[in-house]
């Protein structure tokens, strides 16, 4: 299974997103010092009735907190867009860019 593929999963089993887009911008960092490590750059658009009552840092942390074992390994850096379900309609061109 791949990283993304990974994330992927553990994303959908603990926050139970309405839409998620997730981006593998790896071979965009090629050279970066952070990618001798191995750990890929990822940008992930997710849409969770989850989110709900929450700020945008405590959205954020939900998603770390969730992929917290990846980070090091397998993830670099994540560059996130988190959008409670209640405001989905309002974002729905917001997806990775």
């Amino acid at each position: 299974m791949t990283t993304a593929e990974r994330i992927e999963t553990i994303l959908k089993e603990r926050l139970h997103p309405a839409h998620l887009e997730l981006r593998d911008e790896s071979d965009r960092h090629k050279g970066h010092p952070g990618a001798a490590s191995g750990g890929g750059h990822f940008n992930i658009f997710i849409v969770s009735a989850a989110f709900e009552g929450r700020s945008v840092l405590e959205q954020h942390r939900m998603v770390n907190e969730a992929l917290r074992d990846l980070f090091g390994p397998d993830i670099h850096a994540l560059a996130l867009k988190t959008v409670p379900l209640s405001q989905w309609s309002s974002h729905s061109d917001a997806g990775p860019r």
